[in-house]
């Protein structure tokens, strides 16, 4: 995986027709794995715009094991005066950003000392959010579902080593050997070889969790336990293993292991659940210069990923019980030998852009990484271009945990408040404008895609054939058929299990556009389907732009 610096790197560069597949690939890759630990673990702090001076750095306890000594003491009273200043910074990250809403969480202690929200639940209407409103979590899922493994890891049902084949006899990575030794661990731990977001698209078409996994085995694959590739439907993969061995599908075993334990009653893995919530912040897309309901990301599909809904205020329970390796208000949920896998390094997500950087990894479901000051900091961020963007941060050593859960795609508020609060906490002021600097590395997560955004339509196009030249049933092994037929005398795409229409428009000879609108495919973006008569033999191919990240978007019309 790049770091994030080189991701930075990447989006700075000058644009150019060759760079789409790539950009939409980074674009992928931020919306499931961009993290807070990310940007801290490789970003040194300075006091630029600031008289105070940095913490005096102090000699360790010679009591204290040298591999968990830290030279930066943070005193109660700087976390005390951290948390005392959420409410402004809340207040002027939503003001700064505009997105419509936000709520904070922080634990310390093992205690919930801070909880509330910011904004509204939805553009147009009154009601305001609070600490209990439920927001989608997307990615956050990753360490959430994590835990419910742990538990049945805790259980004696699997372990972190567990062949996934032993609970799922026919998963298939298009591997004999790979097949039989891939472990849920390996899935957990992005190593499995499976490419970037393996599986996302198929989930844009309208194809359901058994489906997609199917697929799998038809990707292009890395190198087995070498390559480091962030997937969300390999960790899913994963957790129909653990449900399987638990006897119950995945939401029923969440609830059962997790949410319900911990307290959690307004935590759920089904997304019916969150549309049912009456204390509800909905998703919104960017529309213009503002926001706009959209309520349209459906994640079921990728639940133990993605799918998750929740509260700050659940989460703040979550995070006590993670802090508290495996302790809640008292009580042992689990066992922490079962925990500390999840929360270890596992796999070096990529390699530093510089000696002097720190290394980042990810354990299993959570981002671990080095904080400038020597802690330990477990992280994960989650987006949705359809409208969520959420952080979460946690310093064991502190016993310190914030959580920021936003109803607006990703801006780079959620992480900022997170930065800004953790630095606070650990030296007393904020080492840069956070928000300024997550902003423009964030803007292209919902910016649209396609190599043609932004161009106008040939002047002088050369002529389409007669409609029935295109008119047809196509194959392709990965997205199965598409058909194009002629409605009303314009052509119609139709993709996927629901054959989900896209309006044809003509640009040039045999060369069509759609405009697509995905959790991939933000509103505005353009995909070019290109067809091509190979021969009279082999008859017509369709080639669709948006489909083309693992170079399998040919489809074929045999004649």
């Amino acid at each position: 995986m790049r770091t994030v610096s080189d991701l930075q790197t990447r989006f700075t560069k000058p644009k150019s027709s060759e760079d789409t597949g790539s950009e939409r690939a980074i674009r992928k890759l931020f919306v499931g794995a961009l993290t807070l630990a990310g940007m801290l673990a490789g970003a040194l702090p300075t006091s630029a715009g600031t008289d105070k001076k940095l913490p005096e750095l102090a000699l360790p306890d010679p009591m204290t094991p040298p591999p968990i000594a830290v030279l930066l003491p943070v005193p109660d009273d700087r976390i005390v005066t951290a948390i005392s200043t959420l409410d402004d910074l809340g207040q002027d990250v939503l003001a700064r950003s505009g997105i419509p809403g936000l709520a904070i969480a922080v634990v310390h202690d093992g205690r919930t000392v801070y909880a509330r929200g910011f904004g509204k639940r939805a553009i147009g209407h009154q009601d305001h959010i609070d600490a209990d409103t439920v927001f989608l979590l997307a990615s956050l899922s990753k360490p959430v579902g994590a835990t419910v493994v742990a538990t049945q890891v805790d259980a004696g049902l699997v372990s972190w080593r567990s062949p996934v084949r032993d609970f799922l006899p026919s998963f298939d990575l298009g591997d004999p050997w790979i097949n039989e030794h891939v472990t849920i661990g390996d899935l957990y731990a992005h190593r499995s070889g499976l490419p970037d977001h393996a599986g996302d698209d198929l989930e844009d078409i309208g194809f359901d969790r058994s489906a997609i996994l199917e697929r799998l085995a038809l990707l292009p694959k890395g190198v087995f336990r070498v390559d480091y590739a962030y997937t969300n439907f390999g960790i899913t993969a994963a957790a129909e293993a653990v449900a399987t061995a638990a006897g119950m599908d995945w939401a029923n075993l969440s609830e059962t292991a997790l949410y319900a334990p911990l307290g959690m009653g307004s935590t759920s893995s089904r997304h019916a659940d969150y549309m049912a919530r009456e204390n509800r912040a909905s998703s919104h897309i960017t529309v213009g210069d503002g926001y706009a309901v959209a309520d349209m990301r459906q994640p079921d599909a990728q639940s133990p990923a993605g799918g998750v809904s929740s509260s700050a205020r659940d989460m703040a329970r979550w995070m006590s019980m993670v802090l508290g390796r495996g302790m809640a208000q008292g009580t042992r949920l689990l066992s922490a030998d079962a925990l500390l896998p999840a929360l270890s390094p596992q796999m070096i997500r990529g390699a530093p852009m510089d000696i002097s950087a720190r290394p980042g990894a990810y354990g299993f479901g959570f981002n671990v990484d080095t904080r400038p000051s020597g802690r330990v900091m477990l992280s994960h961020s989650g987006a949705f271009s359809l409208g969520a963007s959420t952080s979460v941060a946690m310093v064991p050593d502190l016993d310190l945990g914030i959580v920021v859960l936003t109803n607006a795609p990703p801006t780079g508020a959620a992480e900022a408040i997170t930065a800004s609060f953790l630095d606070r906490a650990e030296l007393g002021m904020d080492s840069r404008d956070w928000l300024a600097a997550y902003a423009p590395i964030m803007a292209p997560l919902s910016a649209p895609v396609g190599h043609l955004v932004g161009t106008e339509p040939p002047t002088d196009p050369v002529p389409a054939g007669p409609a029935e030249r295109y008119v047809g049933t196509y194959d392709n092994a990965y997205f199965g058929s598409a058909s194009v037929t002629a409605t009303n005398g314009s052509l119609v795409l139709r993709l996927g299990p629901d054959n989900r229409e896209l309006p044809m428009q003509h640009w040039d000879g045999d060369s069509f556009v759609v405009y697509p609108i995905s959790e991939n495919q933000p509103v505005g973006s353009i995909s070019l389907v290109d067809f091509v008569e190979v021969s009279a033999e082999l008859g017509m191919t369709m080639q669709i732009e948006h489909l083309n990240d693992e170079s399998l978007d040919l489809f074929r019309r045999p004649d």
